[in-house]
């Protein structure tokens, strides 16, 4: 069973990586727009905050609540849909949260609309007025965001519990493209870019919404509108918001603790909120190819398990998980510490993103991607709470986290500036693993103690391997930084960065396969059979 749960794990993750890798790569790519157009400025530190407001309660309405009570729930009437009068009840469920999202984020987008101007005070000092009156007016723009959003995360979490990954890995690929285009061609036409991009975001987020829905009518699921009552009636939508409701306090220290060092950092001064966004879009990028893929794919499979009490197979699927998690986070962190300056020079270099900039973002960057690890493997652990319905676990390891995040931040911002914001969130993110664990060991269904020695003997392997690899790497680095001295971006940094990954992955894969490693060799099998090999 646990070769079963690797190769299904490997197969399903492969297709959705390639989706996510892409999105991820535009969102990079949304980014160096971004920084082109904005650098780090007063109106890229706007921009930042505007766009920040809505997406905290996004992961309220759409991705905590799809992932925490949606899926779990959905997939239990799914287990009764071979009826007529099961997939009635399904169908009304599923109705019922539609209704019950689109009213409630309605209303607090209207409600957030109007409390705009009295939000944003809270990040800016009252010498800042101009960055504060430009941030008024993108929230504006981009609040709604926040409805449309979750309408697409409602859809995708129908497509997911269904197991079916490509539309809505397709998604962000949209949305990307969208704010790209949007900031190039409407720039012109606007006061400033950020207000383009603002329009890009809106729009994308409709997009989002839109492409998923004939996949979800594809599949004989009917979305309509259900009468208030039905909707906070229904049984469903009432285990659901039983569900919810635990984890509305830790998102909402959650939420508390991004405004929190997002206020630190806008007054500490001009480009820190920005050199900090700009980092963990790096990060984002590595994240969303490891972390958010296995972690969509394992949740539906994780809540059967769970269901149908098959813990051997629950047990094998969540060590797999967090071992495809430190083959991919651990090396990336090492070869990020040691040519981070050169990827951020590649990456953003140009327009309004000047070396100061440079510098800016390289600072923060190298203590954020300290946090890698510790934030890819909660994100593989808390889905395991979630398919067991466990939600106050996860919702006491965030107000933990909460705490060691802001208080490390508050002490650290004066003396390190956006550098102590970055260590803050990567102690914070370790600690909250620690907790995780310490939870989950209290769940008699799940091996913890097998699952930590093997996962931590691994990432250790991992580490080691990762430690000789970087040698090469540096001493590469050292020759082709002094080699290549010309004004060209994609030559001084494009070459390094090229070559010196070249010589990491290959080091790295000898010393793999000379130990043959079963996760690399689960994944070489795999696309030779693709291949037809």
């Amino acid at each position: 069973m646990k070769k079963n749960n690797q190769k299904s794990l490997l197969a399903k993750g492969l297709s959705l990586s390639v989706l996510t890798l892409f999105s991820r790569i535009l969102g990079l790519l949304r980014e160096m727009t971004k920084a082109r157009f904005l650098g780090t400025s007063t109106f890229s530190d706007a921009f930042g905050i505007a766009f920040m407001i809505p997406n905290l309660f996004r992961r309220l309405f759409a991705e905590n609540s799809v992932s925490v009570a949606f899926i779990p729930t959905f997939r239990n009437y799914l287990e009764d849909c071979d009826s007529p009068e099961g997939k009635k009840q399904a169908c009304d469920f599923v109705n019922a949260t539609f209704t019950l999202l689109v009213f409630l984020t309605t209303v607090f987008v209207t409600l957030g609309m109007i409390a705009t101007p009295l939000i944003l005070k809270v990040f800016f000092s009252t010498e800042d007025i101009k960055a504060l009156q430009e941030a008024v007016v993108l929230t504006r723009i981009m609040f709604p965001y926040l409805a449309v959003i979750s309408v697409a995360a409602l859809f995708q979490g129908i497509l997911n519990a269904l197991k079916i990954f490509s539309p809505s890995g397709f998604t962000p690929i949209l949305f990307n493209l969208t704010v790209i285009a949007l900031t190039y061609i409407l720039s012109p036409l606007t006061n400033n870019p950020a207000r383009a991009m603002a329009i890009g975001v809106i729009t994308g987020g409709t997009i989002q919404a839109l492409f998923q829905l004939p996949f979800v009518l594809k599949n004989d699921w009917r979305i309509y509108f259900t009468s208030l009552r039905n909707a906070f009636t229904n049984p469903g939508t009432k285990k659901v918001i039983a569900l919810v409701g635990p984890t509305i306090i830790g998102m909402a220290g959650y939420q508390i603790n991004d405004i929190v060092s997002s206020a630190l950092a806008t007054r500490a001064g001009q480009g820190i909120v920005s050199s900090l966004q700009y980092s963990l879009r790096l990060q984002e990028l590595i994240l969303g190819i490891c972390a958010v893929t296995i972690g969509t794919v394992i949740l539906p499979d994780l809540t059967g398990y769970a269901k149908r009490n098959e813990w051997n197979s629950f047990n094998s699927l969540l060590e797999q998980s967090v071992k495809i998690m430190a083959l991919i986070a651990i090396p990336i962190t090492f070869y990020s510490l040691v040519m981070g300056r050169e990827i951020i020079y590649l990456v953003f270099k140009g327009g309004r993103f000047n070396d100061s900039s440079v510098l800016m973002t390289q600072q923060v960057f190298k203590f954020h991607i300290i946090g890698l690890f510790f934030i890819a493997v909660n994100r593989i652990v808390s889905p395991a709470f979630y398919a067991q319905q466990n939600t106050k676990s996860p919702t006491v390891a965030g107000l933990i986290n909460f705490a060691v995040n802001i208080t490390l931040a508050a002490f650290l911002v004066k003396p390190f500036g956006g550098k102590g914001i970055a260590l803050a969130l990567s102690a914070a993110s370790a600690v909250n693993t620690a907790v995780l664990f310490f939870f989950l060991a209290r769940t008699r269904a799940v091996a913890v103690g097998s699952l930590m020695k093997n996962s931590i003997f691994y990432a250790l392997k991992v580490a080691l391997f990762s430690a000789v690899a970087i040698v090469p790497t540096y001493l590469a680095r050292t020759f082709l930084m002094d080699a290549l001295q010309t004004e060209n971006k994609f030559i001084y940094a494009g070459v390094p960065v090229a070559a010196t990954a070249v010589i990491f992955g290959i080091a790295g894969l000898i010393m793999l396969f000379a130990t043959r490693d079963k996760i690399l060799l689960a994944l070489v099998k795999k696309v030779r059979r693709s291949n037809g090999r």
